[in-house]
């Protein structure tokens, strides 16, 4: 008695049938809050990770006042650090990149990239929920604005700290 297995009823290849017959679902996150998180005074790191977090639950989050946020470190050290980054280039055809930002909004979206999962589907989608800005636009709702939450700031900190407009000013000299 040949008993046939329903998927394999109609005359596709199994292969085939395996493919169109899965589904992905797993990538599906479902919309949560909308989040205004104000840069000012924070540890660009610990804003980066707080905030890739949210972006991987679901979250669509907006960072104002982007340049004001800060980096820990000898001010020397991390411009050289910058520097060095934005002359990175192919010998063979410099229009290859790797492109670093120069400017304060785009370093800190970057530095966020650099905590999510950029090369899959979910990382790539949790980023294009991200917005940065300099300053804080005028259709940013001026009460939703808070600080992220468990993060140092600068009184957390004595000395050694250069904030994100500053390595922005240098890198565009």
């Amino acid at each position: 008695m040949n008993q046939m297995n329903p998927s394999t009823s109609n005359n596709m290849p199994r292969y085939v049938q395996k493919v169109t017959s899965q589904k992905n679902y797993r990538h599906r996150v479902p919309k949560k809050d909308h989040l205004v998180y104000d840069a000012t005074g924070v540890v660009l790191g610990r804003l980066a990770s707080i905030v890739a977090k949210k972006l991987l639950e679901g979250h669509t989050v907006e960072i104002v006042n982007a340049e004001k946020a800060v980096i820990s470190g000898n001010k020397r050290l991390i411009i050289e650090e910058y520097l060095r980054k934005t002359k990175i280039k192919t010998k063979t055809n410099p229009r290859r990149g790797p492109f670093y930002p120069k400017r304060a909004d785009r370093i800190v979206k970057r530095t966020i990239r650099g905590m999510l999962p950029w090369k899959k589907t979910r990382g790539r989608e949790a980023y294009k929920r991200l917005l940065v800005y300099i300053g804080t636009p005028d259709h940013v709702d001026k009460e939703k604005i808070q600080t992220p939450p468990d993060v140092r700031t600068i009184e957390d900190f004595r000395y050694r700290l250069i904030t994100v407009g500053e390595v922005a000013d240098r890198l565009r000299k």
